[in-house]
Parts: structure tokens; sequence; C-alpha cells
């Protein structure tokens, strides 16, 4: 279990915080100066947690990879005076999360809320393997879904039986990937369901 191998492993988790948008300079400024700064021998396993969202961008779905917490990283290891002063000396960090002369460290279910996104947990692995016709018991992983459309927004059809017409988006259904939209039929507003890549905004 991925909590318990949190529990087992040498050192704490500490959070630090970062300039946003450098988490992964910060990870790899560590990893590098570990090897080469006294302390390094304290510092264990450092980790800038992600999250998967799709974006939809003019009708095409895409798989984002996005930093899960923006500013901050997180880095186990053993506290000392060598350690402490190893990370805080390292560019782009401001400074440690709680005390900055002492900080505390997560306690386990922290760090594991924290970190268990890096990890696939055995009923995703189970979910993600079975095929369709199964037990139907598997969960699938929801990722978020970010949509750039808007209601009332003209919008163009690119597929099926109405392709080449305009129409209006009246609902927005992140959760199954669908939206109606408003068609004009022989002088009659027809509500039409569609998948978010079967239309395209109207440029």
């Amino acid at each position: 279990m991925f909590k318990k191998e949190l529990r087992e492993q040498p050192g704490k988790w500490y959070i630090i915080h970062s300039y946003a948008g450098y988490e992964k300079r910060v990870k790899q400024n560590i990893e590098n100066r570990k090897l080469s700064v006294i302390g390094g021998e304290f510092i264990y396993q450092i980790e800038v947690p992600m999250e998967e969202s799709i974006e939809i961008k003019n009708g095409q779905r895409k798989l984002v990879t996005k930093v899960r917490i923006p500013g901050y990283v997180l880095v186990r290891m053993e506290m000392n005076e060598d350690s402490w002063s190893l990370v805080r000396g390292t560019p782009a960090v401001t400074g440690f999360v709680g005390h900055s002369e002492y900080p505390s460290p997560l306690r386990p279910q922290e760090a594991f809320d924290m970190l268990k996104t890096l990890f696939v947990l055995p009923e995703e692995a189970a979910a993600k393997a079975s095929v369709k016709g199964g037990s139907g018991k598997a969960k699938q992983k929801s990722i978020p879904v970010n949509v750039n459309y808007t209601l009332g927004e003209s919008i163009m059809i690119k597929e099926g039986s109405f392709a080449g017409l305009p129409g209006t988006i009246s609902e927005i259904k992140p959760e199954s990937g669908k939206l109606t939209v408003l068609v004009s039929l022989f002088e009659r507003e027809t509500p039409v369901e569609l998948a978010f890549d079967q239309v395209s905004a109207l440029v």
C-alpha cells in the first residue's frame, strides 16, 4: 500500500514555496545541488504533484498535465542545519511552509493526499485495464474538463447531419462532453445534442 510505503520511507515530507511557474526548475535545482552541496545526503525525494485535465479549444479535446498546486514543491528529507540550508539556498525557493526556521513536516495523511496523484492506485489500474462489458464495477478515473465555450455563443457544426450549419449553445455538459445547440431549421429553433469536437467556434 502506498500509505504504508510513505510511513516507512526515511525522512519526512516538507512543503517549500517557490515562484509560481518555477516548480519543475526548483525540483531540478535541488536534485543538482544535493549531489554537490553539504547536506545533500539528507534529501531523499523531490516531487511536484501534477494533475490531468481535459481542455477543449475550438472543438478539440486535449489532455493537459498541469502543476496541481502552483508555487509549491514537496521534499522528503531529514531536517537538519545542512539540509535546511541546501533547500533554502536553492534558486527560486522562497522558503519552507510553516515556521521558516523550524518548519513542521506534513502528517502522513496530508502527505498521502498531496502525493497520491503521482501513483496509480490499484483500483484505478484495474479500471484502466477493464474492458467494456466486464463486471461494470470498475470506476474510470474522472478527469475535470475545461471548456472554452459559453452559453449563448454562436458556433459552426462540423460533423453529423447538421454539418455546415451555424447554431447557438443553449446547454453545456462538461461531464459527458456534450453541448445542446439550437439550430434554426425551417424557421424554428431545434435543440440538437452534439459532442464538443463536432462543433467549432465561429471566427
